[in-house]
């Protein structure tokens, strides 16, 4: 009925201002289009869980659509697994990340991508729309946060650590924590109930040395779920398969060659598969500490997460309780 009621106000907009036909015709598609970007924007929104069913609530924010799915994607999928809620937050909407397309055929894209890698591992999803590269750290911005923060109402918070590579992901950092004391701040947006306790803060694994390396605190044995994050891996095919914004036509074998497909899609398997490795080869002490040193040995696959002084302090048996499947 929305659409009929538009098509209509058009129609008379149309009989109103005498507009050419082409004219008529242009202002039609625009106003079709709003509505169906609308629409669909409604159909896509995802129910917040229940607060208060004694499940955990997870929050990980990346600076860009694949961010999330590769530094918490294996113990995301456990938590999710035993019912926990998880949420993974984009803050970028990924728009320039590919060497072949741009703007916001690529950012739809990527978000179509991400919301299939939700499927896949359990979490929910949301994408910002802030252009990819462009993100800084203002006043808004870290409203923005502290919001989502206070939304789910989470008892942990993951994001990238504040030294790394790219200026997305360094500013996703300096914003969860410029959040990590205001969430529990009555009168900084208040708009939003703050929380009363605060969450604990984790940096996801990097390989940044300066001005301070990244120092695990908790090492998650992902070996039961990590072809979950192998699939999420191969459902971001702009990224990984294509290659995103520093790859090219070369690395795609025509669809038609089935064995050239194949090829590539091993290669992408094995090139992260490697990665995931690197952890458990590189923290197979820390893993020790949470598994005993038998089952450290025969772990293959990790996720490594350090624990942010700004947040709430976790003793070993809270460990326990937010880390339910170590030792499983």
């Amino acid at each position: 009925m929305k659409l009929v009621f538009l098509l209509m106000k058009t129609l008379r907009l149309f009989g109103a201002f005498k507009m050419p036909r082409r004219s008529f015709l242009n202002v039609a598609a625009i106003t079709l289009s709003s509505f169906a970007g609308n629409l669909l924007s409604a159909q896509s929104a995802e129910r917040k869980p229940p607060v208060g069913d004694g499940r955990l609530r997870i929050i990980v924010f990346g600076a860009h659509p694949d961010d999330c799915e590769l530094s918490a994607g294996g113990t995301s999928a456990k938590w999710a697994a035993q019912g926990h809620h998880v949420k993974f937050v984009s803050c970028t909407n990924g728009d320039i990340g590919h060497w072949g397309m741009a703007g916001g055929r690529l950012a739809q894209r990527r978000a179509a991508e991400v919301k299939k890698c939700a499927e896949i591992l359990g979490n929910q999803v949301e994408v910002l729309d802030i252009h990819d590269g462009e993100l800084m750290v203002t006043l808004e911005n870290r409203r923005t946060i502290c919001r989502l923060i206070r939304e789910w109402q989470a008892d942990i918070v993951i994001s990238h650590r504040p030294n790394d590579y790219h200026p997305d992901h360094r500013y996703v950092g300096v914003l969860v924590m410029d959040a990590a004391y205001m969430v529990t701040v009555p009168h900084f947006c208040p708009d939003i109930p703050h929380l009363p306790k605060n969450p604990v803060f984790l940096f996801a694994e990097d390989e940044f040395r300066r001005p301070n390396p990244f120092t695990p605190d908790i090492v998650v044995a992902i070996d039961d779920v990590v072809e979950k994050k192998f699939a999420a891996v191969e459902a971001l095919e702009s990224q990984f398969y294509e290659g995103g914004c520093n790859g090219g036509p070369h690395l795609m074998p025509n669809a038609a060659d089935t064995a050239g497909v194949a090829a590539r899609k091993k290669a992408v398997h094995d090139e992260w598969a490697g990665y995931f490795s690197a952890t458990a080869n590189r923290f197979r002490s820390a893993l020790g500490q949470h598994y005993g040193k038998e089952r450290a040995e025969k772990t293959k696959f990790a996720e490594a997460f350090e624990i942010c002084e700004y947040g709430r302090k976790p003793e070993k048996e809270e460990l326990k309780r937010l880390f339910p499947f170590f030792g499983a």
